[in-house]
């Protein structure tokens, strides 16, 4: 299985394009994917620097409804006329942050015929398979952080029902695969118990010291009782990626934009 990061934060090496976003291309069970675009269409010229043909991808993913994943959903659609997108139901509600700001996906895209809404569960073909675990319990907290999601005339804390990850059978292992870990990655952690976790963790706002600083030993605690690797980026930051490192070692990587990851 193969990752190649076409957007993300920060560049592994000089020459990509950076933006606060997420795109990764991804080869597993024999299928050329795309999970999320980023937030804007800087990730198609990373892509041709990392010799990756775009117009060749089978079909592709959005994780969730926010535009730092899903900007460049319009670039991608012109470019490849033929893959399906699968998204949330739920992707094209109005999102918001904390400041009232709209940071959802653009609505005019919602008509296009190419677009596959999903509900809780979704079979893409064998091996690869979508979740969004909206009736599973929640053992460790969700804190909107100020997010907010709009339906029906009326606004309230984001649940993030709009978030969905994808899971990856091949050679018997289990690569879940994230965008933002907004539901906690801790529950997504027990949820799938997978051997390979790929994907932001949300910890860019949690201090790294005094009461963020128990937070995060509280995760890392939690997230090394389990065998599982941890491939992160975009949204853990990068100060609490280095903390967790110290902590986790080599159970804990990280990805930046230009890298290629064979799993």
């Amino acid at each position: 299985m193969i990752i190649k990061v076409l957007m993300e934060n920060c560049a592994h090496s000089e020459g990509f394009r950076t933006e606060h976003g997420l795109s990764l291309y991804i080869e597993a069970c024999g299928r050329r994917i795309l999970f999320d675009a980023g937030q804007s269409g800087a990730f198609i010229e990373n892509a041709g620097k990392m010799g990756v043909d775009l117009a060749s991808v089978e079909f592709a993913v959005l994780s969730h409804g926010h535009y730092d994943h899903g900007g460049g959903l319009g670039a991608f659609l012109s470019l490849n006329k033929d893959a399906n997108v699968y998204l949330s139901r739920h992707a094209f509600e109005a999102h918001g942050n904390a400041a009232g700001k709209y940071i959802g996906l653009a609505p005019e895209l919602a008509s296009e015929p190419r677009l596959i809404y999903t509900g809780d569960e979704y079979r893409l073909c064998e091996g690869l398979e979508l979740f969004s675990c909206n009736e599973r319990e929640r053992i460790f907290p969700v804190d909107s952080a100020g997010l907010t999601m709009s339906a029906g005339g009326k606004t309230e804390p984001d649940v993030f029902r709009h978030e969905q990850y994808l899971l990856i059978n091949e050679k018997g292992r289990r690569i879940l695969i994230s965008g933002c870990a907004h539901k906690n990655v801790l529950n997504i952690l027990e949820w799938f118990r997978p051997d390979v976790l790929v994907g932001g963790f949300h910890f860019m706002n949690i201090n790294t010291t005094g009461a963020g600083k128990t937070l995060l030993d509280e995760a890392a605690r939690h997230m090394m009782r389990h065998k599982t690797v941890f491939y992160t980026c975009h949204c853990t930051g990068a100060a609490q990626y280095e903390y967790l490192r110290k902590i986790m070692k080599e159970q804990l990587h990280s990805l930046s934009c230009g890298q290629t990851a064979e799993l």
